[in-house]
């Protein structure tokens, strides 16, 4: 018994020391270590590794439990990227949007822009738009940029192409449209970060010995080059939120989780909108069976979220829309 609890403590340092890896995506870009970075896709099954130790620890009456509920402490705010439980607000919105990868538009375009105009939202991104312009009603698309397209049903006031795919030898998108509400110009930043373009079959395993050491190893030769790419990608689009004159909100497919060197860095200086207002997982790409939250609504700190939701009940896309209610002052 004694041998065994000193693999499952051998196990539990482990896994605290993986964890505090994925931490280090704020401090390390992946074109000096990216295997970081790798670390963060599999961060809710280090975590939920984590905590069933800790309950094994407690049930067996042991002092080093204590230890590790202390040190648990640091992976809180992790933790609440992906699953998070803020209270209810009190005050009431007066700004609506949507994001959401409508995948082309394959699973129905016209049910798509149904669900869309039924929101009455003030203004949508799409990521993955199939080159469609999409009637909702009153809002309207005023620029357009292959794969991604934002519409508004508020005044445009200006427009700038970031990043175009074809252009800067990415498979990467992102413009940034500045918009007049209430006399007050805010800055909407639409971002489709380079995808990893992988198929299922790639990521089933079969049993084979061989042949799962193969898919694993193709697995992690698109994973580390799309991180480095991801890093250029994220400097060109933090260039206009430092240097916007006006108060911003990114939304988007990021194609990268919570934790992510991604995340941390397009969010630096900006509030997470889920960590503020969501409630429940974060997961929005349901291909998958792996909870994998890659479309985020990151917005200036003089904005106040009120509310989010991943819609679950529709289904029209591998992604869930996201809606989001904030206080515009």
């Amino acid at each position: 018994m004694k041998i065994f609890r000193l693999i499952l403590f051998i196990l539990h340092i482990t896994l605290f020391f993986l964890l505090l890896g994925v931490l280090m995506n704020d401090y390390i870009p992946p074109k000096i270590f990216g295997w970081f970075n790798l670390l963060s896709l599999g961060f809710p099954v280090l975590i939920i590794g984590y905590v069933l130790l800790t309950f094994f620890w407690i049930f067996s009456w042991k002092k080093r439990a204590f230890l590790f509920m202390f040190l648990g402490l640091f992976f809180l705010n992790p933790v609440k990227r992906w699953v998070n439980y803020s209270t209810e607000k009190k005050e009431t919105s007066n700004f609506k949007m949507i994001t959401f990868n409508v995948k082309g538009g394959k699973f129905g375009k016209s049910k798509i822009e149904k669900f869309i105009r039924d929101q009455n939202a003030d203004v949508v991104f799409l990521q993955e738009d199939g080159e469609n312009e999409y009637q909702l009603g009153d809002i309207k698309r005023d620029h357009k940029i292959p794969v991604i397209s934002f519409y508004s049903r508020h005044k445009i006031v200006g427009h700038k192409d970031l990043i175009v795919g074809e252009y800067e030898g990415f498979n990467a998108y992102s413009d940034q449209t500045d918009i007049e509400i209430k006399g007050k110009i805010y800055r909407f930043i639409n971002t489709y970060l380079q995808p990893f373009k992988f198929e299922k079959s790639m990521m089933k395993l079969n049993g084979n010995g061989g042949q799962d050491e193969e898919k694993i190893k193709n697995i992690v030769r698109k994973l580390i080059p799309t991180f480095k790419a991801h890093q250029e990608q994220i400097q060109i689009i933090r260039k206009s939120i430092d240097e916007s004159p006006y108060p911003v909100i990114v939304a988007g497919d990021l194609n990268s989780v919570p934790n992510s060197y991604e995340y941390y860095h397009l969010s630096e200086g900006l509030q997470d909108a889920f960590f503020e207002a969501g409630r429940g997982s974060g997961t929005s790409f349901h291909d998958y069976k792996f909870p994998l939250r890659i479309d985020y609504i990151f917005t200036s700190k003089s904005i106040k979220p009120i509310h989010y939701e991943v819609d679950r009940s529709v289904k029209l896309s591998d992604h869930y829309p996201v809606i989001a209610e904030f206080q515009l002052n």
